[in-house]
């Protein structure tokens, strides 16, 4: 009975994991990853990762964003494991400056562009150690990735 109740209760954490990380993970149409692949945008891995206590998040933004002669607009966020927004980015060599949170940011020229996280939440706490999630939003399309804290 011990190690049925055991099972039962670790596969339901694996459960609840992904229930939590599919919402993140999901992309609206015409989102395909990669700018390579010929997708519009592209969400690198954050370097170092692990990290403590800050990081780096490269991005791509493709030409065929700018077709239309508009700037394009980027959110990037930090979510926890229970999907709980921690966090937004400040961009790093942006027109509009250096330090400013990537967050209905537009951006006038396609390219690579990146995005800095000194590993605190909103409060200006020091976030624990453990998985994160970053997602990046292009005109309301996303694409998600995970990032760990190593304290």
């Amino acid at each position: 009975m011990k190690h049925r109740l055991t099972t039962a209760v670790g596969w339901g954490w694996v459960v609840a994991l992904l229930a939590v990380a599919a919402p993140l993970s999901a992309q609206a149409p015409g989102s395909a990853p990669g700018v390579e692949g010929g997708g519009p945008f592209d969400l690198g891995q954050n370097y170092p990762n692990p990290f403590n206590p800050e990081t780096t998040i490269p991005f791509t933004l493709g030409e065929s964003l700018y077709a239309d002669g508009n700037p394009v607009v980027v959110t990037l966020r930090i979510f926890n494991l229970l999907g709980q927004p921690v966090a937004y980015p400040v961009a790093l060599a942006h027109p509009a400056g250096i330090g400013v949170e990537v967050r209905q940011l537009e951006y006038p020229q396609p390219g690579r562009h990146e995005a800095f996280w000194d590993g605190t939440d909103q409060s200006g706490r020091q976030v624990s150690s453990g998985i994160y999630f970053m997602q990046l939003t292009v005109n309301g399309a996303s694409a998600t990735k995970k990032m760990y804290v190593l304290k």
